[in-house]
């Protein structure tokens, strides 16, 4: 998959991410919980939820809507 949502556990923020990527008709997705993972906690921390195309390395940080989704995805691919 080309794209991955690194998240928590039990984050409402990131639910509600997922609800905008769910309106944006995303494509499909990784989910990746940083909450076990030293590397991506120092990484990330409080930032999630972050949107990552994984080939390109580009980031969408929260908070975004659907159409901002919808054009990072554009610009992107």
């Amino acid at each position: 998959m080309d794209w991955i949502v690194y998240q928590r556990d039990d984050c409402h923020l990131c639910d509600q991410a997922l609800a905008v990527l769910a309106e944006a008709g995303w494509p499909e997705f990784d989910s990746v919980f940083i909450d076990e993972d030293e590397l991506l906690e120092a990484r990330y921390g409080l930032q999630v939820p972050v949107l990552q195309h994984r080939r390109s390395g580009r980031e969408l940080r929260w908070p975004f809507d659907a159409a901002t989704a919808r054009a990072f995805l554009q610009d992107v691919t």
